[in-house]
Order: structure tokens, then sequence, then C-alpha cells
């Protein structure tokens, strides 16, 4: 899945993590290092689709775990859900700040 450094290790503080997370997503767009796996979604020669269709692959899994009542299954397929959504977002120029803007949006 993701392959975030040791300077990106956001285990100090479990409420940063999606933020950390993002920000390696956004540094593997930018520089591009050879071997990483979120280089190879935004590389892929399927372009967008290569991450989209990980998406749906992640969803299904993420779906069937909570269909067989597999709380562990259930919580690994939600985290390879989140990271391939925050990859679609950050390939769609948006961030987790603006996730957080139409979630707090909706509880108005």
């Amino acid at each position: 899945m993701s392959d975030p450094s040791a300077e990106d290790d956001p285990s100090g503080d479990p409420e940063d993590v999606l933020d950390s997370l993002f920000a390696t997503i956004e540094s593997r767009k930018t520089e591009l290092p050879a071997g990483s796996y979120t280089t190879s979604l935004f590389t892929h020669e399927k372009g967008e689709n290569a991450a989209l269709e990980k998406l749906g692959e992640e969803t299904t899994e993420a779906i069937l775990a909570a269909k067989d009542d597999d709380a562990e299954e259930l919580l690994s397929e939600s985290a390879d859900l989140v990271y391939h959504l925050l990859v679609v977002l950050s390939m769609h120029d948006c961030d987790v700040d603006d996730l957080r803007a139409e979630l707090a949006e909706r509880f108005k």
C-alpha cells in the first residue's frame, strides 16, 4: 500500500495520521521516487483509472469484510480504502482540509 518514510511517521499523534499520510502522498506526487507504490499510482499507464480501480477494489473488500463480520479485516481494508481515496483526491487537487470542510458543511 502506501510507503511513508521514517520522517513521515505519524505515530506520535493518531489525530494527525490523515494529514501525515496526505503529506506523504503529495510528496510522492511531486518527487516521484522510484520504487514507491504511491508514485506508481500517479505514473501508471492507465492514468487515474489505476487509482480508481484500486479504490473500487478496496471498497468491495471493505464491504465483504463487514458482511463477514470480520472487524480486523474491515479495519485493514478501510485503511486501504482511505489511502486510495486520498490519492484520488490528490489527483483532483483536493486535500484533507477540503474533505473536512465538506463534512463540516453537512453538519450545519
